[in-house]
């Protein structure tokens, strides 16, 4: 039954990609067994090799399906108001993503929206988008502010955000991003709202525990490396991990920056170049992958897969679920796209929705199978994992296990 499970289980007959570094193609395993006890994994190995220990187990036989670790979106926008429809209809006349920014749309375009929703609002209307998620095989879901540019909407924002644990089972990170947009009431005073707004909005959300990352959008539609770098002091002074978008539309030195912060990840890239990614390799800081933006601005420069495969930068890939550049709620559309699009391997995408995705939003305890690691586990109707960024369009998601509870 959908949320009961026994304290101790035995999954037996699973083909098991567990995505461990160092175990082979997707660390599969065939004919496994997963031992499951108070929410963690506590054995995972071939099924003839179950320890005696765990054979007395309530178990259940997944009849020859592919278990992987829980998918997990470690970059959206997912909490806010409105939709931006017309904006879609206004890049398909040729009007690029920068125009409409300039022309008082994009980002700022939803502003009003959210400004104008109440928490409850926000709330409700994201929790259908974190279903499409969850119905994927999802586990976590990393969720920014940065639509509200006051202090009361981006902490209703957060606020929202991290009700929806309250609503759903699904883990959810927090990023603050009150350095996204400057709004229309500072056009033209990018410094004074970073003093004026997003700094102190910042203290206050962290005060009232709602941030566990900071973010921020490096681009000349947006704020300078300069602008972006008191931000990030700010960050570290609080003790909080540092995230940014990052050379989207050109290459301002975002990554550099970022990665001299220490950050868990830069996101898009496609204008970075390779003293940006050697850096980002030196600091261990994640390659976020977003093809989704990519497809929807109809872009043509991607980001350098080659260099980051150089480098050995970890790749991951999310949705960037957001209502402008790119409305999707598909992880496995995401997968497909990154191989697609940029020519990632279905290992590198299913790492990159996985154990790289952990790693951009530094949880330690998830992303592969192994013991002692959550039993955050996706059940699929498929027998190689390449099925999972092949398909377009179609789910085999059989069941998720949240915290080792059948959902």
């Amino acid at each position: 039954m959908p949320g009961v499970s026994s304290p101790q289980k035995l999954l037996t007959n699973l083909n098991l990609a567990s995505m461990t570094p160092g175990t082979g193609a997707y660390g599969l395993v065939e004919d496994a067994a997963i031992a499951i006890e108070a929410g963690q994994v506590a054995w995972c190995g071939g099924g003839g090799s179950v320890p005696a220990q765990y054979k007395g187990w309530q178990q259940e036989d997944l009849a020859g399906r592919l278990v992987t670790p829980a998918l997990i979106d470690c970059h959206t926008h997912i909490v806010y108001g409105g939709n931006r429809a017309r904006e879609f209809e206004m890049r398909l006349q040729g009007a690029t993503y920068e125009e409409v920014a300039r022309a008082g749309g994009g980002i700022v375009s939803t502003v009003s929206a959210t400004r104008g929703a109440t928490e409850q609002e926000l709330l409700n209307s994201a929790l259908p988008r974190v279903d499409a998620l969850l119905a994927e095989g999802v586990s976590a879901i990393e969720i920014k502010s940065g639509y509200g540019l006051d202090a009361d909407t981006e902490l209703a924002m957060l606020r929202a955000a991290r009700a929806i644990e309250k609503h759903r089972p699904v883990r959810v990170k927090t990023s603050f991003l009150g350095a996204h947009a400057v709004p229309a009431e500072y056009s033209g005073k990018a410094d004074a709202y970073i003093d004026d707004i997003c700094i102190p909005a910042l203290e206050k959300a962290h005060a009232e525990g709602l941030v566990d990352a900071v973010d921020g959008f490096c681009e000349g539609i947006a704020f300078m490396s300069a602008q972006i770098e008191r931000v990030f002091e700010k960050a570290d002074e609080l003790g909080l991990p540092v995230k940014l978008h990052a050379e989207q539309l050109s290459n301002l030195g975002g990554a550099k920056l970022a990665a001299s912060h220490g950050a868990l990840s830069a996101d898009h890239l496609e204008y970075i170049d390779e003293a940006g990614v050697k850096a980002m390799a030196d600091a261990d800081t994640v390659a976020v992958i977003l093809p989704g933006a990519f497809y929807t601005l109809r872009e043509t420069q991607a980001p350098p897969i080659e260099l980051f495969r150089k480098h050995k930068v970890a790749m991951a890939l999310a949705t960037d679920c957001n209502p402008g550049s790119s409305p999707m709620t598909s992880l496995l559309l995401t997968m497909n796209m990154a191989c697609t699009l940029f020519r990632m391997t279905p290992e590198e995408a299913l790492a990159g929705a996985t154990r790289n995705a952990a790693m951009a939003l530094g949880l330690t305890d998830t992303g592969i199978v192994e013991a002692g690691k959550r039993a955050d586990l996706a059940v699929w109707n498929a027998g190689n994992p390449a099925e999972l960024a092949y398909r377009i369009g179609f789910n085999p998601l059989h069941s998720r296990i949240f915290a080792g509870v059948a959902q």
